[in-house]
Order: C-alpha cells, then structure tokens, then sequence
C-alpha cells in the first residue's frame, strides 16, 4: 500500500469496507436501493485511470472483473454498470452497480434519482456476508 494514500472522508462516510484486494479496497456503497460496490486503489493522488502505471491499470482491470462477476453471481442482475466518474469525489474510485428493470431509477443513472436508503444493521451484515462467500469462493 502506497504510505500517503488515504480513503476520501466522503468514501469512508458513503461505504462499508468488504474486502482489500492486491491494489484496491473493495467497498459496499450504503444504499440499499441498488447492489453497489465501489473499488478504491490504495493510490496516493490517482484521480484518473491514467494516473496508474500500466502494471497497476492491468491490476485494477482484474480486481474490477472480479468484483463484478461476484456481484452478478450474488444478485444475478439484467445489467451491470461499471464507472469511474469522480465528479463529486476526485479520489479516483470504480462503481459497481448491479441493476434491474425494476430498481427505482431504472433505466436512467443511479445518481439523484431517488433518495439514498442505508442498510439496516441486519441487512448490512447478510449482504456483506454473502459478498464476502462470494468472493472468498471465487
């Protein structure tokens, strides 16, 4: 892990960590309104896909592969969307989202659509744990 890297305040306030990964955290986005993973590499000042030396951009495109086939394996969506926007957030960060006709802001983006629904203690602990067998399976 790179010494000055720190998670972004407002990833920290927004996510729940499931795993670490060789270069990224794998995050769970508290809103329960979507299944949604954010992988964060532990980068001090990547803002860009390019600010990652190749070996690392190769390594991120891995981490981000297998964060979402679990995702798909966990919540069998009709489409995953994968972005790196750091509009709001400069960190540089990837969601995951797993998506459904019949989620509430479908088909248009997530984002301002409809207000954030944090998980229950309990929701939270059975969505990490099957994320996490997931992963550990996989």
């Amino acid at each position: 892990m790179d010494a000055n890297w720190h998670l972004d305040p407002q990833l920290a306030e927004d996510t729940h960590p499931l795993a670490s990964f060789e270069l990224s955290d794998l995050r769970l986005m508290d809103d329960a309104n979507y299944p949604w993973l954010v992988l964060v590499p532990r980068v001090a000042g990547a803002r860009e896909l390019i600010d990652l030396p190749g070996e690392a951009r190769l390594r991120l495109m891995h981490e981000i592969d297998h964060a979402a086939r679990v995702l798909k394996q966990v919540h069998a969506p009709y489409k995953l969307n994968v972005a790196a926007l750091g509009n709001m957030v400069e960190q540089l960060h990837v969601h995951l989202i797993a998506r459904d006709r019949s989620d509430p802001a479908w088909p248009a983006p997530v984002w301002g659509r409809v207000a954030r629904r944090p998980y229950s203690p309990e929701q939270l602990a059975e969505t990490a744990r099957r994320l996490q067998a997931a992963l550990a399976a996989g």
